[in-house]
């Protein structure tokens, strides 16, 4: 099962990072953090994230040129006159900088849990 730090940080990517923005730019099913199944397992958030990112790529893929240099629009808020280039640059950071807090925690979570059993006398 995921601990809460990690389903939030991967929530935060399926919902807000990803999936928002497919839905607003590629029109993907619409997604927002009240309303989403949340995965319950490790295996069930990575299947969907590599789901989302496939989702993501695709629709980066098919603006060609042209498309990366037009603006993102109103769901950007006050990004909106800004390009779809520069959105492209900013989702593909947020999913690195969310990913490493998730191997972070994931490595401090298994490394704790190692040094229990090490400790009780178990395996490692």
């Amino acid at each position: 099962a995921l601990d809460g730090q990690r389903r939030r940080r991967l929530g935060h990517v399926l919902v807000g990072v990803l999936g928002a923005r497919v839905a607003s730019h590629f029109g993907g099913a619409p997604v927002d953090y009240g309303t989403y199944d949340y995965p319950g397992s490790a295996d069930e958030a990575l299947g969907r994230l590599d789901g989302a990112y496939a989702e993501w790529l695709g629709g980066v893929r098919s603006l060609g040129e042209d498309g990366l240099g037009r603006a993102c629009g109103p769901s950007e808020g006050p990004f909106a006159e800004r390009s779809m280039g520069a959105l492209v640059l900013h989702v593909n950071r947020e999913v690195i900088h969310h990913g490493a807090e998730v191997a972070l925690l994931r490595d401090l979570h298994a490394h704790r849990y190692a040094h229990r059993a090490r400790a009780s006398g178990g395996a490692s």
